[in-house]
C-alpha cells in the first residue's frame, strides 16, 4: 500500500537511472500562507521545483498557484481533499484527481500534471485509474521530513541518501523546520555537483527505476 517501488498496475516512479548529476525537488501539500517566502526561496536559489498541490488549498490560494506557474515551476496533482486514496470508489477517485486538474489548469499551467497520492497510499482502485487515465504516479526515494523532525537531521539525511536521479520530497508549506532544511539541502546537493531538475525534466530521456 505504501511501497515507494511498487503498484499492482501502472508506472510507477520513484527515482530515474541517470549517470547525470540531476536530482527533482518535490514539494507537497498547500499552498498555503507562506507561498511568497518560498517562491522568493526557489529564486534565489535558481531552482524550479515541482509542486504537487492539494486541490482545495489551491483554489483558495490560487494567485499562488498562478504565480507558482509564471515562475516556471511544475505543478502536480495531490488529490483535492488529501485523503487517503484506499478502499474508494472509482468515483471519488475521479472526482478527486479531475477536480484538482481543473484547478491547476484555471491557474494558467499548460504543462503535464503528474500525480503523487496522499501519504503515499495506493493499493487496487487507484492504480486502475491512473493507469486507465494514462497518469503516472510519482513517488520519491529520499523523503529527509517524513523520518525526521528537526532541520539538521533532515539536511543530514538527505545530503546522505541523494544519487543521481534521485526526488527528493519536502513539505514546507506547513512545517517550518522544512522550510529551514530546504535551502540547506539545496545548496549543499549544488556544492556536490547536482543540478537541479523538474519531475519532467528528471523523465525526459532517462528510464524509470524498477525495483
Amino acid at each position: 500500500m505504501k511501497s515507494q517501488t511498487f503498484q499492482v498496475v501502472g508506472p510507477l516512479i520513484s527515482r530515474v537511472e541517470t549517470s547525470e548529476s540531476l536530482v527533482a525537488m518535490t514539494l507537497d501539500d498547500g499552498p498555503g500562507e507562506g507561498g511568497a517566502e518560498i517562491l522568493s526561496m526557489l529564486g534565489e536559489l535558481g531552482i524550479r521545483a515541482t509542486f504537487f498541490v492539494q486541490g482545495s488549498s489551491a483554489l483558495e490560494h490560487i494567485d499562488i498557484v498562478r504565480a507558482l506557474a509564471s515562475a516556471g515551476h511544475e505543478l502536480g496533482n495531490h488529490t483535492f481533499s488529501h485523503r487517503r486514496m484506499v478502499f474508494r470508489s472509482r468515483e471519488f477517485i475521479s472526482t478527486e484527481v479531475e477536480r484538482t486538474d481543473f484547478v491547476i489548469r484555471q491557474a494558467g499551467y499548460p504543462g503535464t500534471i503528474r500525480f503523487r497520492p496522499p501519504y503515499g497510499k495506493k493499493l487496487l482502485a487507484l492504480p486502475l485509474y491512473l493507469a486507465r487515465t494514462g497518469r503516472e504516479a510519482v513517488m520519491a526515494d529520499v523523503q529527509p521530513d517524513t523520518h525526521f523532525t528537526d532541520a539538521p537531521s533532515m539536511v543530514a539525511y538527505a545530503l546522505e541518501r541523494t544519487r543521481p536521479g534521485s526526488i527528493v520530497l519536502l513539505h514546507p508549506w506547513f512545517r517550518p523546520a522544512s522550510r529551514e532544511a530546504l535551502p540547506v539541502i539545496v545548496r549543499g546537493l549544488q556544492d556536490r555537483g547536482y543540478r537541479f531538475v523538474t519531475v519532467s525534466e528528471l523523465l525526459e530521456g532517462h528510464s524509470a527505476a524498477r525495483p
